[in-house]
């Protein structure tokens, strides 16, 4: 993992008082005295690149494939081809969308992965995991807190999930500063798929009155950026819904820099918007599965999405904003013993006629939707 400095809020007060001698004789001082030093001006550009992916699932057919034996896992593979794209990245974050609630390790519908699972993930690269999805409650609060301490452990930054309302109150929203740019991180979830939240456990939910709580929070600690990730959506939908749409329009409104979706399983289309002042706002409604054992069409791949920030005389900019499409080959497909996370661009003259295919349909599938929908990028 890159090296991050994590930044809690903290309220600061200062008071200054300076007092104006009068010389001996009763004269008053002279007027024009030294002035103050103004502040110097930065005038260093700042640059920070952010990576984001979509769901890191296992379902139980990616389990059995990473089984070395003697209870240990393998899920480098999953990375191999696209490490060098996460380790360029000054910030690489990703949706946690398993558990790490312990053994027995599970799949689909109550998701529970190897701690190896994270490692690999970590190795990989990513710095940043978002932990508020549909599945964070698949092992209750055991898995719930057990997730937390395994990252914990690990160092890694996340947000999303908490074990009680003061710990969610000391951490959150995430503040980071890398090269001379401090982001604010938000992330939510529509729901915990009819579990309940177990108290003292606290899952954020999408509740407007709180997400503007929250963005308040978030703009006190003077941030150059705010990047809400959101868990929303109609699974295996390829266009966002209304609500998806209104809910965007609302983050933004309240002060949201940019937006990074998730939930769907399918990617979805993009945006750049241009405000009323010429600043750029990136909004990707749902960038896919990053791995899975999803076989329905679409499902087997994402998006990989690359934003640029630059900070001149303080003021931060997106000056770049691309994608790059993968796609994953299964066992079933390849013959292979391992999941692999492929850039569509991959040669694919080292696949065999039916990962050609499948790579193809998605690929294919995705440039048309985009075609058609994506705006300004």
């Amino acid at each position: 993992m890159k090296p991050l400095r994590l930044f809690i809020l903290l309220a600061l007060s200062l008071s200054l008082s300076a007092c104006a001698q009068t010389p001996q004789g009763g004269a008053e001082a002279p007027q024009g005295g030294a002035e103050t030093p103004a502040e110097p001006v930065d005038t260093t550009t700042h640059r920070l690149t952010l990576l984001f992916v979509g769901d890191l699932m296992q379902h139980q057919g990616q389990e059995r494939a990473a089984r070395k034996g003697g209870g240990a896992y393998d899920f480098a593979p999953y990375y191999e081809a696209l490490r060098a794209d996460i380790e360029a990245a000054d910030l690489a974050v990703a949706n946690l969308e398993v558990t790490l609630g312990g053994a027995p390790y599970t799949g689909y519908p109550q998701f529970s992965a190897p701690d190896q699972y994270l490692t690999d993930a970590l190795a990989a690269g990513f710095d940043i995991m978002l932990t508020a999805n549909n599945h964070c409650l698949d092992r209750r609060r055991k898995g719930l807190e057990r997730t937390l301490t395994r990252l914990e452990e690990a160092n890694v930054l996340h947000c999303g999930t908490y074990r009680t309302a003061q710990e969610r109150a000391q951490n959150y929203p995430l503040f980071v500063e890398k090269n001379g740019i401090r982001i604010a991180f938000l992330n939510y979830t529509y729901g915990t798929n009819g579990i309940p939240v177990d108290k003292p456990n606290v899952v954020n939910l999408i509740d407007r009155e709180q997400i503007a709580r929250d963005i308040a929070a978030a703009k006190a600690g003077e941030p150059d950026a705010i990047i809400a990730c959101m868990h929303w959506g109609e699974e295996y939908w390829l266009t966002p819904t209304t609500a998806q749409k209104n809910l965007a329009n609302w983050l933004f409104a309240q002060g949201v820099t940019h937006i990074i979706g998730s939930h769907p399983h399918v990617v979805q289309p993009m945006e750049v918007r241009t405000d009323s002042l010429g600043e750029r706002h990136f909004l990707a409604y749902s960038l896919g599965n990053f791995v899975s054992n999803m076989t329905k069409v679409n499902t087997d791949g994402g998006l990989l999405v690359n934003l640029t920030l630059e900070k001149q005389n303080g003021q931060t900019r997106l000056v770049d904003a691309n994608y790059r499409l993968f796609w994953v080959s299964r066992p079933a497909l390849s013959g292979k013993r391992n999941f692999r996370v492929l850039p569509v661009d991959y040669p694919r003259d080292s696949l065999n006629a039916a990962e050609r295919q499948r790579m193809s349909r998605f690929e294919n599938n995705a440039r048309n939707l985009f075609k058609k929908y994506n705006k300004g990028i």
